[in-house]
């Protein structure tokens, strides 16, 4: 009897243990992560990219592999850089541009977010309109831009018009691939918990649609980039500004290299930064939310 009881309380001691154990495996350890390795692994190879590639266009430079005209040094860029910024035009240029894209991209979420979940969730609107969204979304930005400028004129509202037909079926194409993602599981557990109609968007399908949402999102914004620059390359006036689309324009129309080129690194930065200061850190937050990522 007593090595009965004596069993029992080893095995109870073991299963204690073994339950201690998964409770440590599963818990996450945050801690602050170093400065110096920061540093080490998010800062230092772009920037070490960045210098690559400055090395490498300095010895085109000098091996003369084309006319100076063609290939500009970093340097003549560097002066259009400082010229722009002495003229204090440099930030009207990228203002001009990113305030028009990212209002754009805004409209186009409104519109494209609701528009997706109709077509992913009524199947006659998703015979009529899905193959029509994607056959917008094949069609290149730089198409809407003459048929915009007829109807619209020259003005901000063109510039809008070509953003939103850009922008509105990558959205909500990619609200429809994360919908159509979900576990019918869930719906029907959600329907169960009385989670119908809008609660039941709002409370089921949108959060479990994100990966794909988002995915959506980036293209749309993306897109809504992409159409604005070739709008203000096509369609330029003096009502509407001169944005960075307008820039490269001018340096093609006065076969201006190192303008052409700060245009392009200004446009390429602009992507860049706004990749990395909105759309990581959303999918850095789903990725955690849903235990793919650990917080260190």
């Amino acid at each position: 009897m007593a090595s009965t009881e004596t069993a029992a309380k080893d095995t109870a001691q073991d299963l204690a243990g073994l339950e201690a154990g998964l409770d440590a495996l599963d818990a996450v350890r945050v801690s602050r992560t170093p400065v110096r390795e920061v540093l080490v692994r998010k800062v230092l190879p772009p920037v070490v990219a960045v210098v690559l590639v400055l090395v490498v266009w300095q010895i085109l430079i000098w091996a003369n592999v084309t006319d100076d005209y063609k290939l500009p040094s970093p340097s003549l860029v560097w002066s259009e850089v400082t010229d722009a910024w002495a003229q204090g035009t440099l930030l009207g240029y990228i203002w001009t541009s990113v305030s028009r894209g990212l209002l754009g991209f805004l409209l186009a979420l409104v519109i494209g977010t609701p528009l997706g979940l109709l077509v992913s969730r009524v199947k006659l609107v998703r015979a009529a309109i899905g193959p029509v969204l994607s056959g917008l979304q094949s069609l290149p930005s730089v198409a809407w831009v003459p048929p915009a400028v007829i109807w619209l004129g020259l003005n901000d509202k063109m510039m809008f018009a070509v953003i939103l037909l850009g922008a509105v079926p990558s959205i909500a194409n990619g609200l429809v691939s994360g919908v159509d993602q979900i576990p019918p599981l869930h719906l029907r557990a959600g329907r169960t918990l009385g989670a119908t109609g809008l609660r039941g968007t709002w409370h089921i399908v949108l959060p479990a649609s994100l990966p794909g949402y988002l995915a959506g999102l980036k293209q749309g914004w993306a897109f809504s980039w992409r159409s604005l620059m070739a709008a203000e390359i096509i369609a330029s006036s003096p009502d509407l500004g001169v944005g960075l689309g307008q820039l490269l324009e001018q340096g093609r129309e006065t076969s201006s290299m190192s303008m052409v080129f700060l245009a392009i690194i200004l446009i390429l930065t602009v992507g860049i930064a706004i990749d990395l200061l909105i759309f990581s850190p959303l999918e850095r937050w789903v990725l955690r939310s849903r235990g793919l990522l650990v917080k260190n």
